[in-house]
């Protein structure tokens, strides 16, 4: 059974795809431009039963930075924080 879903919201398709995973996988996403994309990743930790995620900002067809930019749990906003930056 699937834990996690992605679905494209606004875009030129008639119907929004989706995209389902589970605890084992988690799921991962981006969207993109011509100046880099940004990432986000699902995963399931087994150990506190919470699902987290992060967020970076990548290269994409060799423009933009690559940098982590948050991280946290899913649902809680007082978990959510900046990786340090050199």
């Amino acid at each position: 059974m699937s834990h996690f879903y992605a679905s494209i919201t606004e875009s030129a398709r008639n119907n929004a795809p989706t995209a389902c995973g589970n605890k084992r996988t988690g799921i991962s996403t981006y969207a993109a431009s011509r100046a880099g994309r940004i990432s986000v990743d699902l995963r399931h930790n087994d150990a506190t039963g919470e699902d987290t995620f992060t967020i970076r900002m990548e290269s994409h067809d060799g423009h933009g930075d690559t940098r982590e930019l948050l991280y946290g749990t899913v649902g809680n906003a007082k978990s959510v924080k900046a990786f340090p930056h050199a």
